[in-house]
């Protein structure tokens, strides 16, 4: 049963990495709220980590976590390639499951993450914590005041050499990092687009034998336009933009919106939220609604099927699908 504003909510975390601190950070402080309990497969990490947070308990499993802490938010931080299993684990218990993205490291990954949820009745969402930005949530406040078309770029940069060499990331995770790492852009696209995705064309196809330029066209039953742009293997800044016959929205960096008025040359940069220069950009903010979620109120969180449609859409923009 959901709590009440009234009764103290417990968050748990798995995993103990940079992403866990960073979730715990923007949970810690909360009114009404407890970081009760960590798991991680490394008990230093997470000994450290709970270390931070009075009371907090360290546990040896999924299962441990549940029954030691009966929290009512979990918060999942780990590896794509561990959180099929992990998720599956969490969703045989009864609290509000909260999955760092991607929820899945391709497309058939995904798709049995979210059917695992829908078997088991989960409650389930994904933290697309670029959605929580100040920057985002202030374009979709500006758009949702102008009627007509919407143009949407976004641009993307990865360098699939300097994650397999430099980061260590695997090579798994590495071949597919169009989902791994470029769904945080390309997801733009279904939050900026409004309707139905009715056609995704190919412009520059995706080459894996060698990287290169990748142009993809998606169309919205709105009539909203979206373009992909994906530099692979070469520089280029992370950005989105918005255009409509009022303004031009642009977001470089993600963090940072910045407005141009029609007849006007200057772009008017838009004040942030403090909360995203005081935490990892939109985590608290997700953290909130998180919390909302939790208590069965309506909440401001990408749902696991809304992920996999996104994970969809980049099959569809590299021509992965099945």
């Amino acid at each position: 049963m959901a709590k009440t504003m009234n009764e103290e909510l417990g968050v748990a975390i798995i995993g103990a990495g940079y992403m866990a601190q960073e979730h715990a950070r923007a949970f810690a402080g909360m009114d009404g709220v407890r970081l009760s309990a960590v798991f991680s497969r490394s008990p230093a990490r997470a000994s450290a980590l709970a270390a931070a947070y009075p009371g907090m308990l360290v546990c040896n499993s999924v299962k441990g976590l549940w029954e030691q802490s009966r929290a009512d938010l979990v918060v999942v931080t780990v590896n794509e390639l561990a959180m099929l299993e992990v998720a599956k684990a969490c969703f045989a218990f009864p609290w509000t499951v909260l999955l760092e993205k991607p929820a899945g490291y391709d497309l058939e990954n995904a798709g049995a993450i979210l059917n695992a949820a829908r078997s088991a009745g989960a409650r389930a969402f994904v933290a697309f914590n670029r959605r929580a930005y100040s920057s985002t949530r202030g374009a979709l406040d500006r758009l949702a005041k102008i009627d007509g078309p919407r143009f949407i770029r976004v641009l993307d940069q990865q360098d699939q050499a300097e994650a397999l060499n430099v980061y260590k990331f695997p090579e798994t995770v590495v071949r597919n990092y169009m989902y791994a790492n470029s769904i945080h852009v390309i997801d733009y696209l279904r939050v900026f687009g409004r309707g139905e995705i009715t056609r995704v064309t190919p412009v520059a196809a995706w080459t894996p034998e060698s990287p290169g330029v990748v142009l993809s066209k998606v169309e919205f039953s709105s009539g909203d336009i979206g373009l992909y742009e994906g530099i692979w293997n070469g520089p280029g800044p992370w950005s989105v933009i918005v255009s409509t016959a009022q303004e031009r929205l642009e977001m470089r960096p993600l963090e940072q919106l910045t407005v141009q008025l029609r007849g006007e040359r200057r772009a008017m940069q838009q004040p942030l939220d403090p909360a995203d220069t005081e935490y990892k950009p939109g985590l608290r903010y997700q953290a909130l609604q998180a919390i909302r979620a939790a208590r069965g109120d309506n909440a401001n969180l990408a749902t696991l099927e809304d992920s996999w449609c996104s994970m969809k859409l980049v099959a569809d923009i590299f021509g992965l699908s099945s």
